[in-house]
C-alpha cells in the first residue's frame, strides 16, 4: 500500500521482447531512444531515473512541466530525449547525462531535451494505475499541453507491422505494442507491454575487459560481459567494437578503479581484468548461440540501470 505516492520510490513497468505483430488487442507507438523516467509533478519537480536518482538539475529546461501539466499533482511516465531532424539523438542525449555540474544551462541551449510522455499513474489524489491504458492515456491527453519541453506519445491502434516500417524506415529504434486493457504494472516486466526493435539488443552486466594490443595498448581490447538467467550472472562473451577513442580511455579510468574478483562461474579461455559487476550496457548483436554466447556483437551505449534488471533475452 503507498501512502504518499509523491514522495514513494516507484519503479516503471516494463516490456518483453517480440517480433512485429498485428492484434486488436493492442496500440501501438513510437520507441523513444531516451532515458526511462518517471516525473513527479507538483509545487515541485521530481525527474526520478531507474536507479530512483532525481535527475532534474541536469535538464533545467524541462522544469516547463509544471506549467505545462494542468494539475495540482501528478506522475507521469515517459522517456527524456534530445531530437535532432525530428527523431531522438541517442549520442546528444549521453552529452546531457553526463555533463559537469555547471554545465546543464549551456547545454540545455546546445543541445535542449525533450519529455516524451505516455502514460499517467496519479492524478490529484488518485492513483491510476489500476484503470486500463487508453483510459490513463485518455486522462493524459487531458491535462497535458504540448510545447517544446514536452509531447504526447500518440498511439496507433490494430497495424503493429505498419507502424514498424514506417519507425524502420525512419531511423526509429522501433514500437511499442501495448495491451490496449492492460493495468500498469509497478516494477514488473509483462507481456502486456512488448518492445519491437528494428535490431536485436541485449543489456549486458560488464565483468571486466581483456587487455589492448597495438593502438589500444593503454585503453582495452574488449569489455568482458555478462547477464542474468534464472537467477545466476552467466559470461554472454565479449564487444570490442563500437568505441571511439574518448569512449576507450574514460571506459579504462573508470574500470581500472572498480577492479574485484571473478563474479561468474565460467573461467573463459582468455586473460580478463575482472571488476565488479555494477555497470550496464547495451550492445547490438546478430543471435545467441547455443552455449549462450552473442555472436557479432557491437557496443551501442552506456546505460543508467541496475545490473539485476539485465536478463538474457529481455
Amino acid at each position: 500500500m503507498i501512502e504518499n505516492w509523491m514522495e514513494a520510490r516507484l519503479s516503471p513497468m516494463l516490456a518483453y521482447s517480440s517480433d512485429p505483430f498485428d492484434s486488436p488487442e493492442f496500440v501501438f507507438e513510437p520507441k523513444f531512444d531516451g532515458t526511462r523516467c518517471l516525473a513527479f509533478v507538483g509545487e515541485g519537480l521530481r525527474l526520478q531515473n531507474r536507479r530512483f536518482l532525481n535527475i532534474a538539475r541536469r535538464y533545467p529546461e524541462l522544469s516547463a512541466l509544471r506549467q505545462r501539466v494542468r494539475a495540482r499533482e501528478a506522475i507521469l511516465d515517459g522517456e527524456i530525449v534530445v531530437l535532432r531532424e525530428g527523431r531522438p539523438h541517442f549520442p546528444s542525449l549521453q552529452i546531457r547525462e553526463h555533463a559537469a555540474e555547471g554545465k546543464e544551462g549551456m547545454l540545455s541551449k546546445i543541445y535542449p531535451a525533450t519529455y516524451a510522455c505516455f502514460d499517467l499513474l496519479y492524478l490529484d489524489g488518485e492513483p491510476l494505475v489500476g484503470l486500463q491504458l487508453l483510459e490513463r492515456k485518455r486522462r493524459l491527453r487531458e491535462i497535458l499541453e504540448e510545447g517544446e519541453e514536452v509531447m504526447y506519445v500518440r498511439h496507433y491502434e490494430e497495424r503493429g507491422r505498419w507502424l514498424f516500417e514506417r519507425m524502420r524506415e525512419a531511423g526509429w529504434e522501433g514500437v511499442m505494442g501495448k495491451r490496449s486493457s492492460s493495468t500498469y504494472q509497478l516494477g514488473k516486466r509483462s507481456r502486456d507491454w512488448l518492445k519491437i526493435k528494428a535490431f536485436r539488443t541485449q543489456d549486458c552486466v560488464i565483468l571486466g575487459y581483456t587487455p589492448g594490443e597495438g593502438k589500444r595498448e593503454e585503453t582495452f581490447g574488449a569489455l568482458v560481459l555478462g547477464a542474468f538467467k534464472e537467477g545466476r550472472l552467466i559470461l554472454l562473451g565479449r564487444v570490442g567494437t563500437g568505441f571511439d577513442e574518448e569512449l576507450l580511455k574514460e571506459l579504462r579510468k573508470v574500470l581500472d578503479g572498480m577492479r574485484g574478483e571473478r563474479p561468474v562461474e565460467e573461467e573463459p579461455p582468455y586473460p580478463v581484468v575482472w571488476v565488479r559487476p555494477e555497470l550496464v550496457c547495451e550492445v547490438r548483436y546478430l543471435e545467441i548461440t547455443s552455449d549462450l554466447k552473442l555472436r557479432a556483437p557491437s557496443f551501442l551505449r552506456l546505460k543508467d540501470k541496475d545490473p539485476r534488471e539485465c536478463e538474457l533475452g529481455a
